[in-house]
């Protein structure tokens, strides 16, 4: 596919890119998530593009967390002449929803705002249809933006406007429509209901509309879409779509049309509703009644959890250091500082970097010995309310077991079996990198103690699928997977590794993908085991707000263990579990039952 490139006769680019001060950062009245954000572009040269209707701008904060820029229709956009010099004035209607949009929404006056456009295809002016022209223009919730822009830039009263929002009304004091609708979910301004409440295929053809435009809702746009073709009216529409470079470049942005395969940034955003193939809507069920609250409790291994959020091995230690920062009975479980028979001082040098989205550390099981923990630690943590777990590690079978049978005559009721641990038998390399050495070291542990065996595995196997099968088969009651992922850190100041060990362990957010990957990979082959061998799977990695804690077990997790996230916000429990309540709520699920395991088909 090939590109006409965007530059003038001397071969600049035409588009701005570039950081530019926020002038104006506001919340809409009467609208608890929607901002208007202002800013200035200083054109550099005469041939650089303004902005068309319909086209929007890929921006984030300059000083973000978030890596990539979000794609932001222009709202209004003014250009001003003087002294040599172009400005152009840009506001932008913000729905404050993910990390991106937060930041954008809170930024502050003179906050630097990364700013590349304007991109896409612009609206299309009305064409007549036997010489007359009456254009229809339709905007739901955001989707207002785009076309109340478009609509300012029309004759006055040569079009009706329709403006459908959840609460209240916004964005609409720059248009000039001959009849404006409004509808509102909760009947709070004009017709209450949807937009089929003030417009249908008949009210088309009774008005005598000759274009439809609409951007909005997926299922708004499905319906304008079908209106539109029961009337025999030209429509266009405008997508929205999660977006990389914003250029048409990474090709990331595509979707499937009857012309094939295009990019919504470049042959979009705006289409011919002819062209566009919605995908069917998935069922919904029924939300939750007010007084029913959902059952978040999970039982692993004949263990009650009152919630499945549990603290990850070695980010909480025994429990007790977070007693002063934070509400500990948010978590469902603990699991303890990864525990070896012997004491540990542990690795010597830089133990931990902070990496993009995550950190790199090398801790090197530094604790008091099993005796102490056993004697001081555990009755401790038993006294803390929530259900806890001891995590053991070892570096050879003798250690391992010595441990356990300390654990066994505890109060503790699980232990995690942590095999992610180097073998010193094995020349180093972890227990659980070879189904046969992991089959060993599970079956060793199993036979000295009766208490539910949760074994750790790393995410550094070659196939870790077979060693998962070969852990269960050797006795394992459940698993929890992954361990830290297997990287390095060089100091560019002295050129030599910043670790001692030269090789640790990568955790933190950026992880989740792949660790979500594994678990859905392990859970897969289990499903494929007799029901009776069948063991819950207790996910790890990157976890750090509700909605990762959802694809965790919609992939098929019993619970899930948070580690990083915690030295970030010892708050995290509490935020992952009000944020799970809320979402079944809203989604109708009374147990986790009722979404575990959802992606895998079940």
């Amino acid at each position: 596919m090939l590109d006409e490139p965007l530059i003038d006769e001397n071969g600049k680019g035409i588009q701005f890119n570039g950081i530019v001060p926020v002038s104006v950062v506001k919340q809409i009245e009467g609208q608890k998530d929607v901002y208007l954000l202002e800013t200035v572009v200083e054109l550099e040269r005469k041939s650089q593009l303004i902005p068309k209707p319909g086209q929007f701008y890929m921006i984030r904060s300059a000083a973000s967390s978030v890596y990539f820029k979000r794609p932001i229709s222009v709202y209004r956009s003014m250009e001003y002449r003087g002294s040599g010099r172009r400005r152009l004035v840009l506001q932008f209607l913000i729905l404050e929803k993910g990390e991106g949009t937060r930041e954008l929404c809170h930024m502050l006056p003179g906050a630097g705002l990364m700013i590349t456009g304007p991109c896409g295809m612009p609206f299309k002016e009305p064409e007549p249809v036997k010489g007359k022209t009456k254009a229809c223009i339709i905007g739901g919730g955001i989707g207002i933006a785009p076309v109340a822009n478009f609509a300012s830039s029309l004759p006055e009263k040569s079009y009706d406007f329709y403006a459908c929002f959840k609460t209240g009304s916004y964005g609409l004091e720059h248009l000039s429509a001959d009849k404006l609708t409004v509808t509102t979910d909760d009947g709070s301004v004009g017709i209450k209901g949807m937009l089929p409440a003030a417009i249908d295929a008949d009210t088309i053809r009774k008005n005598g509309y000759t274009t439809l435009y609409a951007c909005g809702p997926t299922p708004m746009l499905a319906y304008v879409q079908k209106i539109a073709k029961e009337a025999g009216v030209k429509c266009y529409l405008s997508l929205e779509h999660r977006m990389l470079c914003g250029l048409g470049a990474c090709l990331g942005c595509t979707i499937q049309t009857t012309k094939g395969t295009v990019r919504v940034c470049k042959e979009g955003p705006v289409f011919d509703s002819t062209e566009i193939q919605f995908p069917s809507p998935c069922a919904r069920n029924k939300p939750l009644e007010d007084n029913v609250e959902p059952d978040l409790s999970v039982d692993i291994a004949g263990v009650h959890f009152k919630n499945p959020v549990i603290a990850a091995s070695g980010t909480f230690g025994y429990g007790q250091i977070y007693r002063g920062v934070s509400d500990i009975s948010w978590w469902g479980g603990i699991s303890s500082k990864g525990t070896t028979f012997e004491p540990r001082d542990g690795n010597s040098g830089e133990r931990v970097i902070e990496e993009s989205r995550g950190d790199i550390n090398s801790i090197g099981l530094q604790n008091p010995g099993m005796e102490e923990v056993s004697r001081i630690q555990l009755p401790n943590m038993m006294t803390l309310g929530v259900t806890c777990i001891i995590n053991i590690a070892g570096h050879d079978i003798e250690s391992y077991i010595k441990a356990i049978e300390l654990a066994d005559k505890s109060d503790i009721p699980m232990i995690e079996l942590n095999i992610s641990c180097p073998n010193v038998k094995a020349g180093g390399q972890a227990w659980s990198m070879d189904p046969k050495v992991a089959s060993e070291c599970v079956s060793a542990v199993r036979k000295v103690t009766k208490k539910p065996l949760m074994v750790k595995l790393s995410p550094n196997a070659p196939d870790i699928r077979a060693v998962a099968l070969a852990c269960i088969e050797a006795g394992a009651d459940a698993l929890s997977l992954v361990n830290t992922f297997q990287s390095t850190a060089i100091d560019i100041e002295t050129g030599k590794p910043f670790f001692d060990n030269i090789r640790a362990g990568y955790c933190g957010p950026a992880i989740k993908p792949i660790a979500l990957r594994i678990v859905y990979d392990v859970v897969e082959a289990i499903n494929k085991l007799p029901e009776s061998k069948r063991v819950p799977v207790v996910g790890i990695g990157g976890i750090e707000k509700w909605q990762d804690a959802v694809e965790y077990i919609m992939a098929g997790a019993s619970a899930v263990q948070v580690g990083t996230a915690v030295c970030v916000d010892p708050d995290v429990a509490k935020k992952i579990v009000k944020g799970l309540t809320s979402f079944m709520k809203r989604k109708g699920y009374k147990t986790l039952d009722d979404f575990r395991g959802i992606a895998q088909g079940k």
